[in-house]
């Protein structure tokens, strides 16, 4: 395949699962890793950018017929469509819920990208960033690839402002508190992949935590993300003692029973503010993103415990 100029500045494994649409993220990746997948003739990395007129060899790959998809529930499409916070002819910004993932795969057959596809099939969607799939709140997606390159370079140069509220079970050393622990992902921890703080083969990572509100103990928080890491917040979070409401993956034992004594069901992280340009000539845009009403009632529960003590 030729590269067209819209679709210059994508990154090739985006390329790929666009052009690949229905091939599991995990083939298409291995593909990769084999070098079975060549830009102009020669092997490349998943991050590796495109450029216009690149030439882009797709070894044959086998695909699910239409008719043997499963169909996105139409249930999925018209409730994310009730959640969409701003939305103008390049972009859309919607508050994504927690237990819903943003892309189909590992066994989850459809996310936010696949519902939003299958209600507007005359758009090109793709998501701008992810969430993981237990935090809930604000979520872009371009609907042109231009938009797509351009919130990238945004999201590159440190332009897009992302503000999380999260309840921390613990303290803060003050009312501000910076975190810069370089991150590694995939490390295996017990058979499980983990994101691991590690100086040594970590990529830069920093998260501000600024206390809002302290309740016996638990410490709930704005938190500012300064870089993109898989699982940043949580494993900063956890680094400095004070593990995220909720995070089993990331929170000792004596905390999963202290986030189930609030009522808590959830991971308590909610990417509550996006703040962006929509086009370079544009005045910027902040949306926020209420705090769901399961995590408003689990605040006012440790509001009620914090008066008791």
């Amino acid at each position: 395949m030729r590269v067209s100029a819209e679709a210059a500045g994508q990154r090739v494994d985006n390329f790929l699962l666009a052009e690949l649409r229905g091939v599991p993220r995990a083939l298409v990746y291995r593909l990769l890793r084999r070098g079975e997948v060549r830009v102009n003739k020669g092997r490349v990395k998943p991050q590796q950018r495109l450029q216009a007129g690149d030439d882009v060899r797709i070894p044959p790959v086998r695909t699910p017929t239409r008719d043997a998809e499963r169909p996105v529930p139409a249930g999925l499409t018209a409730a994310l469509a009730e959640r969409i916070l701003y939305e103008d002819s390049r972009l859309l910004v919607l508050d994504k819920p927690a237990g819903v993932a943003v892309h189909g795969g590992s066994g989850v057959a459809h996310g936010v990208i696949e519902a939003l596809r299958a209600g507007r099939p005359e758009l090109t969607l793709e998501l701008v960033h992810r969430l993981d799939r237990e935090t809930s709140g604000c979520l872009m997606v371009a609907k042109r690839r231009s938009a797509l390159r351009f919130l990238h370079a945004q999201l590159r140069a440190g332009a897009v402002a992302k503000r999380y509220r999260a309840l921390l079970l613990g303290p803060l050393a003050g009312p501000l508190q910076r975190v810069d622990l370089p991150l590694a992902k995939n490390q295996l921890q017990g058979g499980e992949r983990m994101v691991r703080v590690d100086a040594a083969t970590g990529k830069p990572a920093l998260t501000v935590f600024r206390r809002v509100a302290a309740y016996g103990g638990m410490t709930l928080v704005d938190v500012d993300l300064h870089t993109g890491r898989t699982h940043q917040i949580r494993v900063h979070a956890a680094a400095i003692g004070a593990p995220v409401a909720g995070d089993d993956k990331y929170g000792r034992p004596e905390h999963r029973a202290q986030a189930r004594a609030l009522g808590l069901e959830r991971l308590f992280l909610h990417a509550a503010e996006l703040g962006f340009r929509a086009r370079e000539d544009a005045a910027p845009i902040t949306v926020t993103a209420p705090l769901p009403e399961a995590l408003a009632a689990v605040m006012q529960r440790a509001e009620e415990q914090s008066r008791a003590l």
